[in-house]
C-alpha cells in the first residue's frame, strides 16, 4: 500500500512540475504560485466560488438514461478520475484559493455536481478544493449528505435529474429546499 501511496504522490507531483506549479528539491517538493493574489475567492464558503467552479455537466448522462447510467451501482466510481489527476488540481487550486492551510488533506477535491447526478468528473469547473473541516457553518459531510438526497430522489423519479443539478450548482446548501425535499 505504502509504494502505491509514493506512486500517486509522485505522479501528482511530476505533473505540477511539469504544469510550473511546483519547485522540486532534492525529495521535497514545494508549492509555488505566479501570483500572491489568489484568483478564486473564500467568500462564499461553504461553496465554491462560482466564478471559478460554476459545475459542469457529463453530456453522456440525460434524464431518459439515468437508469442505465447515474442509477446504476459502480456507476460513479467507473468514471472517478485518478487521484493523480484530482491531487496535481487540488494543489492548484488551492493555490488559486489562496488558502493559507495549503496541506491536501485538509481539503477533499470534490465535484460540485456530483458524479452521482451526473457532474462532470474531470473539468476543473466541477472541481474544487472543498474544506474538510467546518467552513461557514458547514463540513464536507453535509453536502454528501444532500448528494445522496438528491441521487435518491432523482433514481425514485421523483425529481427531475436537471432541477437536481441545477439546484446543487447553484447552492447546494439549499438544494433540497429548492427541489421539495424535507
Amino acid at each position: 500500500m505504502r509504494p502505491m501511496r509514493r506512486l500517486t504522490a509522485t505522479t501528482a507531483s511530476i505533473a505540477l512540475a511539469t504544469a510550473g506549479l511546483i519547485a522540486a528539491t532534492g525529495s521535497t517538493a514545494h508549492a509555488t504560485t505566479t501570483s500572491t493574489t489568489a484568483t478564486c475567492s473564500q467568500a462564499y464558503l461553504p461553496r465554491p466560488d462560482s466564478s471559478c467552479q460554476p459545475g459542469a455537466l457529463n453530456p453522456n448522462v440525460t434524464q431518459a438514461n439515468i437508469h442505465s447510467t447515474i442509477c446504476v451501482g459502480g456507476y460513479s466510481s467507473s468514471i472517478r478520475p485518478s487521484t493523480s489527476y484530482t491531487n496535481a488540481l487540488k494543489v492548484k487550486q488551492i493555490a488559486e484559493y489562496g488558502y493559507t492551510d495549503t496541506s491536501t488533506a485538509d481539503y477533499e477535491e470534490d465535484h460540485l455536481i456530483a458524479l452521482s447526478l451526473g457532474g462532470n468528473p474531470t473539468s476543473p469547473q466541477n472541481l474544487w478544493p472543498e474544506p474538510r473541516c467546518q467552513a461557514g457553518g458547514s463540513t464536507a459531510g453535509d453536502k454528501d449528505t444532500v448528494e445522496y438526497k438528491l441521487y435518491k430522489a432523482v433514481c425514485a423519479d421523483t425529481i427531475q435529474l436537471a432541477p437536481a443539478q441545477h439546484a446543487i450548482a447553484t447552492d447546494w446548501t439549499t438544494a433540497l429546499a429548492a427541489v421539495g425535499i424535507n
